[in-house]
């Protein structure tokens, strides 16, 4: 008589012998890998000539020589017992093994990240492999892309007095070996196109920090950099903002750095915030020495000034080190024939006449010493001032010949 516990194990055997019958029933059903197909295996061995993986207890793979993939962190440290994917591509090597690829399969997987990057504007990070004169050629895993001068980011924007494309070539190829943390601008996997933008990165990381600052708020800043259109200035929290050379100073200057030079500090008003960028003056902080022009020069004035400038529509004339003047071509009383820069030249002392004052927009306006323009207001004042003595002249004349006829 067979007891409880004997039909018990015979039940465990019975159930146990029907699922390693299940498993092989399976194994058998199995899709045989074939080239292409993305498999995942068990690593049994790793080393930096190959891997060996265990693809579903059904065969064994083989990683090896240029498909071997070390640039993303999960291929780079594989060890025995690890799961991984690679793409099967020869079903069958001399060995009957399966032959496989790092390389395929985790370019497909960046190519999803990048996609996925696109919609959600996740910043990823890119190695920075050279340069041109446009920008930097990166690469994101295997995958190779653009970055372009226009999309760094304000800390890494070359900023060459001059323009010099050699200096700046040479300070793009600085970069070369690092790692930069991007957005996705514009992705074509079809094309292999990718581009992306440094520049949106910061924008997104520096944002909330941005939002602390208003219009109006005054900063202090460390200069640089100084270029022909202006100074930029470090300041807060890794923030860079603009003091174009129009707001550097009230009067006019030709090169910000006969004022300032890179490692200065100087304060600013922030005068505006567009997305990034910061926009500055430093003279609003400074009175401005158009206040009361009137009273220190007026109309009819003969003043001394040494010429800045000389240009073909006239001369840059500084009167004192806060009020510059403008003398026009027209008033200088040139011959037929005469060049300007033959009869001026900079740093000559003459002697001027003002002729306008437009205190509100900084404008003085200059001539020669024998004011074309001052002489034809004192003539128009002398006709103003005689024709009505002409006018009464005539009244009596018409008169007279009234009562000789009659």
């Amino acid at each position: 008589m067979q007891t409880s516990n004997g039909v018990n194990d015979e039940l465990n055997n019975r159930q146990t012998s029907d699922a390693d019958y299940q498993k092989l029933l399976d194994k058998e059903n199995s899709k045989i890998p074939q080239a292409g197909d993305i498999v995942t295996g068990t690593v049994l061995s790793a080393s930096k000539a190959e891997v060996r993986l265990d693809i579903d207890g059904m065969a064994t793979g083989v990683v090896r020589g240029r498909e071997l993939y070390f640039e993303a962190e999960e291929y780079a440290n594989l060890k025995p017992g690890d799961a991984v994917e690679a793409t099967v591509i020869e079903e069958e090597n001399e060995n009957g093994e399966l032959e496989l690829s790092f390389r395929n399969a985790g370019q497909k997987k960046a190519w999803d990240t990048l996609i996925d990057a696109v919609t959600s504007r996740k910043i990823i990070k890119v190695r920075v492999n050279d340069a041109n004169k446009g920008g930097l050629i990166v690469s994101y895993a295997q995958i190779q892309g653009f970055l372009p001068v226009s999309q760094l980011a304000p800390e890494n924007y070359p900023r060459v007095n001059g323009g010099d494309k050699g200096k700046i070539l040479d300070k793009l190829k600085s970069f070369v070996g690092s790692d930069f943390e991007v957005k996705v601008m514009a992705l074509d996997e079809k094309e292999e196109k990718l581009i992306v933008s440094e520049k949106d990165a910061w924008q997104e990381k520096q944002k909330d920090i941005i939002s602390k600052y208003k219009v109006g708020s005054v900063v202090e800043g460390i200069i640089t950099a100084l270029t022909d259109f202006g100074a930029f200035i470090s300041f807060g929290e890794n923030l860079e903002g603009l003091i174009h050379i129009s707001e550097l100073a009230w009067q006019r200057i030709d090169d910000p750095s006969d004022l300032f030079k890179v490692g200065d500090t100087v304060k600013a008003e922030i005068i505006s915030i567009e997305g990034s960028k910061i926009f500055l003056s430093a003279k609003k902080l400074l009175t401005d020495p158009w206040h009361g022009v009137e009273q220190k020069y007026q109309i009819g004035q003969t003043v001394s000034g040494v010429i800045l400038k000389v240009n073909p529509f006239g001369l840059f004339v500084e009167l004192d080190k806060d009020i510059h003047g403008l003398a026009h071509i027209s008033q200088l009383e040139l011959k037929a024939g005469q060049k300007i820069n033959e009869i001026y030249k900079i740093g000559d002392k003459k002697e001027l006449t003002v002729v306008s004052i437009e205190a509100k927009d900084h404008r003085l306006g200059l001539a020669a010493a024998a004011a074309p323009d001052v002489k034809a207001e004192e003539t128009i004042k002398e006709e103003k001032e005689t024709k009505p003595k002409a006018k009464k002249g005539k009244e009596k004349k018409a008169v007279t010949e009234k009562k000789k006829k009659e």
